[in-house]
């Protein structure tokens, strides 16, 4: 029988390191969660925002594709797809190289979807900003996003 993992195991020989991983990790997850609760709950849902942003980013996909790249069951991006169609966020038309499928790509309508929910966040994120950091620190944070960034690259 195999031992279960420690969760609390040491990410790195360096404990400096290791609890620097830790904290961004922890500060990126809590913002992130923070944020997406300042979606309009009307609104579509992170699946369909998810979707919609796949598409945003990378382009046309199969739904195939589609569900591979955001770890869905077949089933339930049928659902999102029904929903983003019936609402125009999205064009399924045949895949000129195999009948049987079709390709999904966004619509202006679903950019339109995409560019509210991320003004909505990033609405709240200046304001939340402004409450809580000085000018340091806003400088500080300015620094920490491009560093974020470049290890997001990485």
């Amino acid at each position: 029988m195999q031992p279960e993992p420690d969760v609390a195991a040491p990410v790195s020989a360096d404990p400096e390191l290791a609890e620097l991983a830790h904290r961004v990790r922890e500060g990126v997850g809590r913002l992130n969660w923070r944020m997406r609760a300042e979606r309009d709950l009307s609104g579509p849902g992170p699946a369909v925002l998810a979707v919609l942003s796949r598409l945003y980013r990378a382009g046309t996909h199969t739904p195939t594709e589609l569900a591979e790249a955001e770890r869905l069951q077949p089933q339930s991006l049928t659902r999102i797809l029904a929903w983003v169609t019936e609402r125009e966020l999205v064009t399924r038309t045949p895949d000129p190289a195999d009948g049987r499928r079709s390709l999904v790509s966004i619509t202006p309508a679903g950019l339109a979807v995409l560019r509210e929910y991320s003004i909505r966040r990033e609405r709240w994120l200046a304001g939340a900003i402004e409450a809580t950091l000085s000018p340091t620190e806003r400088q500080l944070l300015s620094l920490a996003s491009e560093l974020m960034l470049r290890v997001a690259d990485a």
